[in-house]
């Protein structure tokens, strides 16, 4: 993976992730897909990054996991060198009325959604820094991490911090020409609004229809693009006119 700019995409096993990866892919990039247990899926995306003429690998550990995810990095950068791009996508929600909300469900709704982002950022900036050919980072967040919704304290609180994480290592990067940018998904058309009210929620949204990963995934190839050289440090919605 050394022929074409490597770029990292967390939880991109399946939905939005694989969606993006297979863009990416398709853009030019060599693809490292990550995944925490699902090698199924994992492979099925690299499969189809082949299948389009791209260039990939996988890539496994958990993003929870700092020392483990740190390691498994810094072994990745030895042998291949360092990422060009990095797409922190992998995300978890565990929804509930506050008063009712587990310990549990909020914790592990942080470190996935925003621990994460130390944990694989910290350990790959120094070396797109060093490489001195500029770079991308973009954050997957959530419109509930800008407008707020019942049921999410957990995941908006993780996702607005995403954002704020995002906002400012885009004003420690911009003079080594690495842009940071954060896309916001609306209602998107993928496992994780399985059993969800749909057709009651599309009321609220002002294009009365859900998102397609496809549509996420042309934004966060863009932003990772050279025509995107000068755009850093913005939140930019995906999510029908919600928000």
């Amino acid at each position: 993976m050394t022929a074409r700019r490597r770029t990292l995409v967390t939880g991109a096993s399946r939905g939005i992730g694989r969606a993006i990866a297979v863009h990416l892919a398709r853009a030019g990039h060599a693809v490292a897909v990550h995944y925490r247990e699902r090698a199924a899926d994992a492979d099925a995306t690299l499969a189809e990054i082949r299948a389009a003429g791209g260039e990939g690998a996988l890539l496994q550990f958990d993003v929870t996991e700092r020392e483990a995810a740190a390691k498994e990095l810094a072994r990745d950068v030895e042998q291949h060198g360092p990422f060009y791009g990095v797409v922190c996508n992998a995300g978890f929600h565990a929804d509930a009325p506050f008063p009712g909300m587990r310990p549990e469900a909020w914790d592990r709704v942080l470190r996935t959604n925003l621990d994460a982002f130390y944990n694989v950022v910290q350990p790959l900036v120094m070396p797109m820094v060093r490489a001195r050919q500029g770079g991308r980072i973009v954050t997957i967040s959530s419109v509930s991490g800008v407008i707020g919704n019942r049921g999410q304290v957990n995941y908006s609180a993780a996702k607005a911090g995403l954002i704020g994480a995002t906002k400012s290592l885009a004003l420690e990067l911009a003079k080594r020409a690495i842009t940071v940018n954060s896309v916001a998904p609306g209602l998107i058309d993928t496992e994780m609004i399985a059993g969800a009210p749909v057709d009651e929620i599309t009321k609220q949204i002002p294009m009365r229809r859900v998102g397609r990963p496809d549509e996420v995934a042309a934004l966060v190839a863009f932003l990772c693009s050279d025509a995107a050289s000068y755009i850093t440090g913005q939140v930019i919605g995906v999510s029908g006119g919600l928000g």
